[in-house]
């Protein structure tokens, strides 16, 4: 539906993409591991290629996007980047990967490394409106916004179930906040569930109340997303915020902390400010114990992904 519609919303007929992923095509609409960053390679028609092989390009592109990974970074700044995509594509952008601080774990030659690396883009792309204030005043580039996106083909005919439990956004570890999760999450008194991310922490299984859904791809993990009634995710770590979005597609309220655009617009209700789980705690009671507060913002975070996230909407400048 959408394929036909692509280049009168984009400006740049020939995007590449490049990130640290081993593989070289195009996304397809019936990809059942459509993650947003594949989502947003599929809407944008772009051809993945292997950060590592940008200098084997023989394609001419309107536009390279990059998406600099978390790991390899020395062997990363040793590579020529930025030469070997000035080569191959007209216009070149940073892709955000994570939250906007993540590199200042790095040693410092790879935190300089990171950093010059920005500013040799032509612009560059983030996940919300706090990440364009950090990295415009950082860097001193233009920050456009990449909406967090779904492609819907392989969800729309998901079975009408009777809701229940609690659905825990991350693990139990400083970047996903899992325990703050799981100590509000009791609050609605019904069975605890969390995914098994790379980030999953020894024992956790053994948390009382706690259960681990298996690795999953995407189409699967939006399928089991589907039973359950509430989301939480007290996550710290600001980045593209896939969790409030896919709980507001299927119209579960999610209680999450500000800063992060998906919760905010989607369930503001639910948004609480960095710490306050004694709001956190109400807000869980109270959809609990008030049905109509619980249809409210339920139709509220579906009007809202409608509104402002469904595909028809994504409309960035490229």
């Amino acid at each position: 539906m959408y394929d036909n519609k692509r280049n009168e919303r984009f400006s740049m007929d020939k995007v590449a993409w490049f990130t640290e992923g081993g593989w070289t095509g195009k996304i397809p609409r019936n990809h059942p591991g459509m993650r947003n960053d594949s989502a947003w390679m599929c809407v944008l028609d772009a051809t993945h290629y292997p950060i590592w092989n940008i200098h084997e390009v023989q394609e001419k592109y309107d536009l390279g996007i990059v998406t600099l990974p978390k790991n390899n970074i020395d062997k990363l700044s040793q590579y020529p980047l930025i030469e070997s995509l000035r080569k191959c594509c007209d216009k070149i952008a940073y892709m955000q990967e994570g939250p906007h601080w993540y590199f200042q774990d790095f040693p410092l030659d790879q935190q300089i490394w990171h950093f010059n690396t920005l500013t040799e883009m032509d612009w560059l792309y983030v996940h919300n409106a706090s990440d364009q204030k950090y990295y415009e005043g950082l860097v001193g580039k233009e920050c456009r916004l990449m909406p967090t996106l779904m492609i819907e083909d392989l969800t729309k005919d998901l079975p009408t179930v009777e809701r229940s439990n609690v659905m825990m956004g991350g693990n139990f570890c400083s970047w996903y906040g899992g325990f703050d999760s799981y100590m509000v999450a009791q609050n609605f008194e019904c069975p605890i569930y969390v995914p098994t991310m790379g980030r999953k922490i020894e024992n956790e299984e053994h948390m009382e109340n706690l259960n681990h859904l298996p690795y999953m791809n995407w189409l699967q993990w939006i399928t089991k997303l589907n039973e359950f009634k509430y989301g939480i995710h007290l996550m710290r770590t600001h980045a593209a915020g896939t969790f409030a979005l896919n709980c507001a597609y299927l119209g579960i309220p999610c209680i999450g902390y500000e800063g992060l655009d998906t919760q905010e617009i989607c369930h503001s209700e639910c948004t609480i400010e960095l710490g306050n789980i004694v709001q956190a705690k109400q807000i869980a009671e109270k959809l609990r114990k008030d049905e109509e507060f619980y249809l409210y913002c339920s139709n509220k975070a579906k009007e809202k992904y409608k509104t402002f996230y469904h595909e028809e909407k994504f409309n960035i400048t490229i």
